[in-house]
């Protein structure tokens, strides 16, 4: 269980492919910190640290979450979002965040606002997945809150988040520019209360 809060950015160091499975070694300034088995959100999907190297940890993504996520386009150099797994006795800063991506979306357009930026993502539309305004969604692993949800033609959805200049600064959101994919998750709760109308629901 995550909370949306970044820690870091690492950067891939290096990918290796054996057979369906990708091995992603990252460096990171918390990457000394890890240990072999834990849990650590990459761009917002769990992955379990199977090595540790000098600086650098190596995680590894199965077919399943190669097709569901966005790790498929990362290359050597990419930078990634980082959070470990959050603490219970911990104040929860974000929203609880499993680090199972639901899907991707793409990056449509970014404005910059003296200050702030705002950027807008569009999605295949699927009705479990609900947003709300001001509802909280998980973006590359942040913890965002949506503005101005919508329902487009065609089957797509999208909304748009505002980033403050720290959110800016510390996560890859710097580096993310129209036609980029992104890891979304959504809240966890708004799934089961879908799930449970379209089971019961009149």
């Amino acid at each position: 269980m995550f909370t949306g809060i970044i820690e870091t950015i690492g950067k891939v160091r290096a990918i290796q492919k054996e057979g369906t499975n990708f091995h992603f070694t990252i460096s990171s300034p918390i990457s000394k910190e890890l240990k072999i088995d834990q849990s650590v959100a990459h761009n917002g999907v769990c992955l379990t640290v199977v090595a540790l190297g000098e600086g650098s940890h190596t995680v590894t993504a199965i077919e399943e979450t190669m097709s569901r996520t966005s790790l498929g386009q990362l290359r050597e150099g990419s930078t990634v979002n980082l959070e470990r797994a959050m603490q219970a006795n911990a104040r929860l800063d974000g929203h609880m965040v499993q680090g199972h991506v639901d899907l991707t979306g793409v990056c449509t357009k970014v404005e910059e606002l003296e200050g702030s930026w705002y950027f807008h993502f569009e999605y295949p539309f699927k009705p479990e997945y609900l947003l709300v305004d001001k509802c909280s969604v998980c973006l590359n692993g942040v913890s965002l809150t949506v503005v101005e949800p919508n329902e487009k033609m065609g089957g797509k959805a999208g909304f748009s988040v505002a980033i403050i200049p720290f959110t800016h600064e510390h996560t890859n959101f710097k580096f993310l520019k129209p036609g980029d994919v992104v890891n979304l998750e959504f809240d966890v709760i708004g799934k089961y209360v879908a799930k449970y109308m379209a089971l019961y629901g009149k």
